[in-house]
């Protein structure tokens, strides 16, 4: 079992999805601390003012694709800028609606993205990304 995930972020436009992953989260207390944002300019600015503040950056994003601003591969290009200032490892999954290939395939080309998972997302993919044993 991997060690407990304290602060978990997650950057998605879709109120549905974003309902329910942070319903089950909280439910389930997968982690201590859930940050959400609905696009990943937001995202970018909090996350880099939290390095700023040296406050407690999360090890754990659930990021999507489409979002309006800043889409979820504009902003690895910029978490790739500010990698090297983050103190603790951190874990990103691409979670979209999207099943085309391209994105897929993309989104492997990044180290920094751990996964691709196609929503909707259950509790069990939930459970098993933040290394909880479901048992």
């Amino acid at each position: 079992m991997k060690k407990p995930i304290h602060t978990a972020c997650i950057i998605d436009d879709d109120d549905a999805y974003v309902y329910l992953a942070k319903r089950i989260i909280t439910m389930k207390k997968l982690c201590q601390n859930l940050l959400i944002y609905e696009n990943g300019l937001t995202a970018m600015h909090e996350l880099s003012h939290l390095l700023e503040s040296e406050k407690d950056f999360p090890e754990l994003i659930l990021l999507d694709i489409n979002m309006p601003e800043m889409d979820g591969w504009q902003f690895l290009e910029e978490f790739i800028k500010i990698k090297p200032k983050i103190p603790k490892p951190v874990t990103i999954y691409m979670v979209s609606s999207s099943v085309d290939q391209r994105d897929i395939e993309q989104a492997k080309r990044y180290t920094e993205v751990t996964n691709y998972i196609v929503k909707p997302i259950d509790f069990h993919a939930l459970a098993e990304i933040f290394g909880v044993d479901t048992e």
